[in-house]
């Protein structure tokens, strides 16, 4: 029988572990994703459940002892965030490459410099190609859901890869909502032990395994064959989440669509600030305007088939980035336009809008206008450029800020 509490994000992502019956958790702490590392070793200490923890002196060693642990056969599980995932980045390719499948947990948080601790999503997209998949939650709820749809996804033998599952710092990581937990028989009917297959190490049975400097030929084979793994997950979530649904009750796919049936203009982001898009969404339906809002829920491997569906005969599409790659623009928006010039029929007008950098807040006047920007771009069949979310107010502080830096310079040096 499951249990309704109000959890935080990270408290939602230590459940998700627990009923995950993880065996190994090597940590490494950072903010804003401790609280999920300090919750699992209290219950580990209080022998609320059986696991090992250890705290690893790096990200970098914590994701090459996740790797290594998750090679020998047993269920792993760790957490970092930020400047932690870029410091462990090096081995997130390695531990993709050895097809050891396990769960991290990201909690975003914007990369320095310049320093805050506010989220957004450059961080877990400069993994976006690490071979690991992605998953990305909106609520809590999804958090602790997501975990356990992880192990079933990364566990399966047609993938053999890990997962990340990412939420945004503050914004869900501390943020308490109401979240029901599943009963452990319940979680254990979903996701039954490890089963390793022929992978493992024993003491009584000697063996070695290693990855070899391979030439260009035979590295472009493993490299293939695991991009063929990874889109296999595709079919597998779809199997996964099916049977996630009947068991517990809540339904997920590769993609949430919310209004888009006879949308003319959607809305397409990822993470929890989605959840201001679907306000933003029953505000113009209200005001009598059809918008919609597409959310991938997948973003490794990319749910294209997915989205060329649901945006077939839309007007346009406002692709709202909590990221910026400069020099290029928005990740999402770039990734969504190259799928969609593979196959669909009419293209829409793709609209790019930067917004979210450093948690500044997307207001629902500012989903209003990116709406009305969209449906004149759609109109004219001319998408204007790149527009960060910024407005006159703020642009006017930031000039003034800098006219009092250049005057005390000037100051300094006379």
């Amino acid at each position: 029988m499951s249990k309704r509490q109000m959890l935080t994000g990270n408290a939602a992502a230590a459940w998700g572990a627990r009923l995950s019956a993880i065996d190994y958790l090597p940590a490494f702490p950072i903010t804003p994703q401790t609280e999920i590392i300090e919750t699992l070793a209290r219950w580990i200490d209080l022998q609320e459940f059986d696991a090992r923890f250890v705290s690893m002196d790096s990200e970098h060693s914590m994701i090459t002892a996740a790797g290594a642990a998750a090679a020998t056969g047993v269920r792993v599980f760790s957490a970092t965030s930020s400047q932690g995932l870029l410091y462990g980045m090096e081995m997130l390719y390695t531990a993709a490459g050895w097809r050891s499948p396990f769960v991290l947990v990201n909690v975003s948080r914007g990369l320095a410099a310049p320093i805050t601790l506010e989220p957004d999503h450059n961080d877990i997209l400069a993994a976006r190609d690490s071979g690991f998949l992605q998953l990305h939650c909106a609520t809590c709820q999804e958090v602790l859901d997501a975990v356990l749809l992880a192990y079933r996804i990364a566990e399966d033998s047609r993938v053999r890869l890990p997962v990340i599952v990412n939420l945004d710092g503050f914004y869900l990581s501390f943020t308490r909502e109401p979240v029901d937990i599943p009963a452990q028989e319940q979680a254990s009917c979903f996701l039954p032990p490890f089963d390793a297959l022929d992978q493992g190490f024993r003491g009584g049975r000697p063996c070695n395994a290693a990855v070899a400097v391979l030439g260009g030929s035979t590295y472009s084979y493993f490299r293939y064959q695991a991009h063929l793994a990874a889109l296999n997950a595709l079919d597998v979530m779809a199997e996964c989440t099916a049977e996630f649904a009947d068991i517990f009750g809540r339904a997920y796919s590769a993609i949430e669509a919310y209004r888009c049936d006879d949308a003319e203009v959607v809305f397409v982001m990822l993470g929890s600030f989605a959840t201001k898009a679907k306000a933003a969404v029953d505000l113009l339906r209200d005001a009598g305007q059809a918008v919609g809002l597409l959310r991938p829920f997948l973003f490794r491997p990319f749910p294209a088939e997915a989205f060329r569906t649901a945006l077939t005969g839309k007007r346009g599409v406002a692709v709202i980035d909590q990221n910026l790659a400069p020099g290029s623009g928005g990740v999402l928006h770039n990734e969504l336009a190259a799928k969609l010039y593979d196959g669909i029929g009419e293209l829409p007008v793709l609209v790019s809008f930067i917004g979210g950098l450093g948690g500044r807040d997307i207001g629902p006047e500012e989903f209003c206008e990116m709406a009305r920007v969209t449906l004149k771009a759609a109109e004219e069949k001319q998408s204007p450029p790149p527009r960060l979310l910024y407005t006159e107010k703020e642009w006017r502080a930031m000039k003034k800020l800098q006219a009092i830096a250049l005057h005390q310079d000037s100051e300094d040096r006379a």
